[in-house]
């Protein structure tokens, strides 16, 4: 074994809680190593404004996401972002990670913070625009539709946040709905209701995005009547949920139905020295606050193993 690539813990995924969790390891003294196919920070760097952080007024996530990378630094952990996992074994004592590249990381326990991706409503067109008219960030997109009509699909707290956000740009914003209710904290629904430029269309949904090279225009259905109408617009931005990013674990630790890791109070997964955290586990909230809750737990957790496998080597 080479010692040199060998860490107490290696932490699969950035973002806040990773972050969280190497802030907490690193700063235990143990030797921490956080790999992400993606950017440090996950889904929290899309976000345009946290304004519920306890004890921070307003935070961009880009600024949130820094800031935790620089704290875990700090304490000595190493973090290797937008590289490529080729393959990773959880079972026995000693796991191990290996990049796409051929270098091999072992560790004696692994945290899975993997977080999720944004779901696709699965409708005609949806893969041929995407980019291209279809968003599913705000954050990333919003200035490129100043004084545009768009729709945003949805009816949950992001939803109806990210269609408020929208009006900043956007000239007018229609939110469309399955449901005849949204699911929805009640502030983010009267926030959206009172806002002059949004309109809604309930008990619907997209079933076809239509254009020539960018998109044109949109089929909506209402789910009561069955009838079908089309609608001109620039842009389309969905915010439907997610799917969490379990698959390359899916055989390896339990997961439910839905593919989120089955975890027990103090994050500890169905293999030993394994622990998971944040959006990619079974949980009913999903906030930057849980996430980082549960990266704290599930660090302390993964201390208290390692520091009694070392207890036992020293027996």
């Amino acid at each position: 074994m080479d010692n040199t690539k060998h860490y107490d813990v290696i932490v699969l995924g950035a973002g806040p809680a990773g972050l969280t969790a190497g802030i907490y390891l690193s700063r235990a003294r143990l030797k921490t190593l956080i790999v992400s196919e993606g950017v440090a920070g996950g889904q929290m760097v899309l976000t345009h404004e946290i304004a519920n952080y306890p004890g921070v007024e307003s935070i961009s996530g880009y600024q949130l996401a820094n800031i935790m990378k620089k704290q875990a630094k700090s304490f000595g952990c190493e973090i290797r972002s937008n590289i490529s996992i080729a393959r990773i074994e959880l079972k026995g004592s000693i796991k191990s990670v290996e990049l796409s590249g051929g270098e091999v990381f072992t560790s004696d326990a692994v945290l899975l913070t993997s977080g999720g991706r944004s779901r696709t409503i699965g409708a005609n067109g949806e893969d041929l625009f995407k980019g291209k008219g279809i968003s599913y960030c705000a954050t990333c997109d919003g200035d490129f539709f100043t004084d545009k009509r768009i729709y945003v699909v949805g009816g949950g707290n992001s939803a109806l946040e990210e269609a408020v956000s929208l009006t900043k740009y956007a000239s007018k914003v229609t939110i469309i709905h399955q449901f005849d209710h949204f699911q929805a904290f009640e502030h983010a629904i009267d926030e959206a209701r009172k806002n002059p430029k949004i309109d809604f269309i309930m008990e619907s949904s997209v079933v076809s995005f239509n254009g020539d090279e960018k998109l044109e225009s949109i089929d909506i259905k209402n789910l009561t009547t069955g009838k079908t109408e089309r609608h001109l617009t620039d842009g389309v931005f969905v915010f439907i949920g997610y799917v969490p990013n379990t698959e390359f674990v899916k055989d390896m630790v339990e997961t439910n139905q839905w593919g989120e890791i089955v975890v027990k109070p103090d994050m500890s997964t169905s293999l030993a020295g394994v622990f998971a955290a944040g959006d990619s586990i079974a949980k009913r909230y999903r906030q930057v606050t849980t996430a980082v809750g549960d990266g704290t737990v599930a660090a302390l957790a993964a201390s208290a193993y390692i520091n009694e496998l070392k207890k036992e080597s020293r027996d």
